[in-house]
């Protein structure tokens, strides 16, 4: 009984420090620059309620917006 507890604190911690992050992480990278209002109020919720493990990922998980190419017109 005592294993299973521990298996399970174990597996519930990795989801709401790992797994979760890291797809609030790619879903924020996804849609961040055509969300509604709505949606990017849910978003901040998001990285709100998993902080803990978006700090932990966000060493490795750094998304920087991709280099805008500048067009001289003519």
């Amino acid at each position: 009984m005592l294993m299973l507890v521990a298996l399970l604190y174990l597996g519930l911690g990795g989801l709401y420090l790992l797994v979760v992050p890291g797809l609030t992480f790619f879903y924020l990278k996804k849609r961040w620059y055509f969300a509604s209002s709505f949606e990017r109020g849910f978003m901040y919720f998001l990285v709100f309620f998993f902080f803990p493990g978006m700090l932990l990922l966000s060493p490795f998980l750094n998304f920087r917006p991709k280099r805008r190419e500048i067009r001289t017109g003519s």
